[in-house]
């Protein structure tokens, strides 16, 4: 592996000024993943870093798990890695804590380089699988590192806390981008809950209680053995108490009571009547005394 920062002698810079200072270069590549190395710099180091990340790659490969895609996007701040679908900062390496950066020339599709990590201060070494952009890569962070010198050596200094700012600026953004997602989701996962608690709670096994029926007539139908006092009419008022039967003796249409000759006493017929009757009683009293 060979130092990027010195092939500026021998190759041109691939970008311009501009791209660099004001804006970022992206590039997509496999995230190996990152591991702490004792020394900022070297070639062994590096060397012992990717065979490491290598040997773990390929324990996850026969697992079933992929190497994730990650975005690069190197400017003179320094390297930020994205997620590629959702943008969301994965890491963000200060260009002044990027100590050592190189390609593999046996794996031109490996590059790395190391950055002090800014809370824990230990070196982590970031190794990275690009299938055609390795070298290109290890150049734009070269050019990156070139450009910052310079607006270092104009500002006397003065730009280097600037970036500095800058950095810990971008560092606060993360974090709140980062708390932010978090909230959304707690939000949704809370949404959800409620959502499923209210369902399950709704009154949906409740039938409500049907009227009674009415025949054609809207009216309801006679039951025997209903009490009919209990049954309101439409209107809200009760229908009017069904007559006992009453011991009274029963009339006619005309208003008279029915004969019943055993009830019938001396003084119910006229005289005239009565006296025939008496002599009818007297002669059937006789013919059956003689007989």
């Amino acid at each position: 592996m060979n130092r990027a920062f010195s092939r500026k002698k021998d190759k041109t810079w691939m970008h311009t000024p501009e791209a660099l200072s004001k804006h970022y270069i992206p590039y997509n590549a496999k995230f190996l993943g990152s591991t702490e190395v004792e020394q900022p710099k070297g070639t062994e180091v590096v060397r012992d870093a990717v065979r490491k990340l290598k040997f773990a790659r390929h324990i996850k490969k026969s697992e079933g798990q992929k190497i994730p895609k990650v975005e690069l996007q190197i400017s003179i701040y320094g390297v930020k890695i994205l997620e590629p679908k959702t943008k969301e900062v994965q890491h963000n390496c200060q260009l002044h804590r990027i100590s050592f950066c190189a390609d593999d020339k046996t794996d031109k599709r490996i590059f790395t380089f190391i950055c002090k990590d800014s809370e824990s201060n230990k070196h982590l070494c970031y190794v990275f699988d690009s299938e055609k952009c390795a070298e290109e890569i290890t150049l734009t962070i070269g050019q990156a590192f070139d450009l910052a010198y310079r607006k270092f050596l104009e500002s006397g200094g003065k730009d280097v806390e600037t970036r500095k700012q800058i950095a810990v600026l971008q560092k606060r953004i993360q974090d709140l981008e980062t708390e932010n997602m978090e909230l959304k989701n707690k939000v949704q996962d809370l949404e959800n809950q409620l959502r499923i608690t209210q369902v399950s709670t709704s009154p949906a096994g409740n039938v409500t209680p049907k009227s009674p029926s009415t025949d054609i007539f809207d009216m309801i139908p006679f039951s025997p053995i209903s009490h009919q006092s209990s049954i309101p009419t439409r209107n809200g008022t009760q229908p009017p108490p069904v007559p006992s039967r009453s011991t009274e003796i029963k009339r006619d249409l005309f208003g008279a009571e029915p004969f019943d000759p055993f009830n019938c006493g001396a003084g119910d017929f006229p005289p005239d009547i009565q006296s025939k009757l008496d002599e009818m009683q007297r002669q059937r009293w006789r013919g059956s005394k003689w007989d």
